[in-house]
């Protein structure tokens, strides 16, 4: 009897002996699979990540460039545009219109400086009104007069990224002073009033005056609602100017709210490259380890979706 009590608590004891053991070699595997490279995920998980990376990417390097990077940009294009047109303007060649045989002034060329103290706007204006050429500053629409000369002249500017020139002409009122300097002189306009869609519109300009009206998205920043208008007549003489582009023949991608579709094939270069990073990020998350993937792919993945984003905002309204 007794040995049979000794064999049962022999066996009890080894069975529990190799319980503890068990449950240490548990113990070993996790804290080894916790402190080591991390466990293999399966090709549909493996996927779900690259996609998550690259999306999260996008939407960093998209944020950054609409609030950051876009003022930097548009404050040192402002620079260099006031540098050229402050040379021109001393030295009579400033741009008063097509040259030559009727050839329209290049994209982003500068035609006029704008004040509106009012409001704290000093801008440069440059020709064209696609969402690349309103990356610089406010432009100005080809089939229009240039500001000073008789006819109505149109002046377009972004409502919040790249500085978001036009960000407060909302809250301009009638008597407000707009003042333009271009090649033909200085020009003061009073503000007659703002309009948002649906509004009454002015009364037509009279023959041989001039009208200048701003024009920006209406909402809340980035997400535009429609178009607001800022009218302003000039108070004095205007002054002639040579023959403009007829309606029709403006770009589409220069109108009201438009998007810029030339550079998608950039955008899908940089797409590519983003993705082959996420690739790369994910294969040396397993053969590096998460410290060295972080140190090495996060840089090169800002900077390319940087890139990416900066493409993909000529897509989005030219007044935003």
């Amino acid at each position: 009897m007794s040995n049979s009590l000794a064999t049962a608590r022999s066996s009890s004891s080894s069975r529990q002996r190799g319980w503890r053991a068990r449950k240490r070699t548990e113990a070993s595997v996790v804290t080894t699979t916790k402190g080591g490279a991390p466990p293999r995920l399966s090709p549909r998980l493996e996927l779900v990540r690259g996609m998550v990376i690259v999306i999260a990417a996008l939407a960093i390097g998209l944020v950054l460039h609409l609030t950051i990077v876009s003022r930097l940009q548009h404050n040192a294009a402002q620079q260099r545009q006031f540098d050229r047109f402050r040379v021109e303007l001393a030295s009579g060649t400033a741009p008063i219109g097509p040259v030559g045989d009727e050839r329209q002034l290049d994209a982003g060329t500068p035609v006029a400086r704008m004040e509106i103290p009012s409001i704290g706007v000093d801008e440069v204006v440059g020709e064209g009104t696609t969402a690349s050429a309103l990356f610089d500053g406010p432009g100005h629409r080809r089939d229009t007069a240039l500001p000073g000369q008789v006819g109505v002249s149109i002046v377009m500017g972004r409502r919040a990224a790249y500085g978001g020139p036009f960000s407060r002409i909302d809250e301009l009122v009638s008597g407000d002073v707009i003042t333009v300097t271009t090649g033909q002189g200085t020009f003061e306009y009073n503000v007659s009033g703002v309009r948002r869609e649906g509004d009454p519109l002015p009364s037509p300009v009279a023959a041989g005056a001039s009208r200048l009206t701003l024009i920006t998205a209406s909402g809340a920043p980035f997400f535009p609602s429609g178009v607001l208008r800022v009218d302003a007549d000039l108070d004095g003489t205007a002054v002639g100017g040579p023959p403009r582009l007829a309606s029709t023949s403006v770009d589409p991608a220069e109108r009201l709210m438009a998007g810029e579709t030339g550079s998608l094939w950039a955008l899908a270069l940089w797409l590519q490259g983003l993705i082959a990073l996420t690739v790369a990020a994910v294969w040396s998350w397993h053969r590096w380890g998460r410290s060295h993937t972080w140190i090495a792919f996060t840089p090169a993945l800002l900077f390319v979706a940087l890139a990416a984003s900066g493409e993909a905002v000529r897509l989005l309204p030219n007044l935003t």
